[in-house]
């Protein structure tokens, strides 16, 4: 079980990243398997937010391309969706007792953190170091190994 972050979507999405073919085939797999791999919603809306923005991509998809995209990997067999559950306000007390130091940017990553340790899931495959400050998340870099 684990999460995919935000960038490794846009790398296989964007042909132009050095990352593109790495981060494509990994996620064409995942697509294909049965076993557990998950979203969140914030990171599928910060894929939209990405992908459409003309300062961040070269050639910036329509809103449609991106949402295709992302609906194509929703019909994935093994992919599911992190959800808030009741506990949740609990665990993000217990993640700001034990990572005092959030603020600003840090606080997109860290909702991802929350729901993994909500549904007690370790391991994010992202390039983003950031998810280094939560001592229970394992980072799982794509391009020099898998999940």
């Amino acid at each position: 079980m684990f999460v995919v972050d935000t960038n490794v979507l846009v790398y296989a999405a964007d042909v132009s990243a050095p990352e593109h073919s790495r981060c494509r085939a990994l996620l064409e797999r995942w697509r294909a398997q049965q076993g557990a791999w998950y979203l969140t919603w914030g990171n599928c809306y910060e894929f939209l937010r990405v992908v459409t923005h003309p300062r961040v991509l070269r050639q910036p998809w329509t809103s449609r391309e991106a949402h295709e995209f992302l609906t194509v990997l929703l019909q994935s067999p093994g992919l599911a969706m992190l959800a808030p559950t009741d506990r949740h306000a609990a665990v993000l007390a217990q993640v700001v007792a034990d990572v005092p130091m959030i603020a600003g940017n840090l606080w997109h990553d860290a909702e991802t953190a929350v729901l993994m340790r909500e549904h007690g899931i370790r391991r994010i495959c992202t390039r983003d170091t950031d998810f280094a400050r939560f001592p229970f998340v394992e980072i799982v870099d794509p391009l020099t190994s898998e999940p």
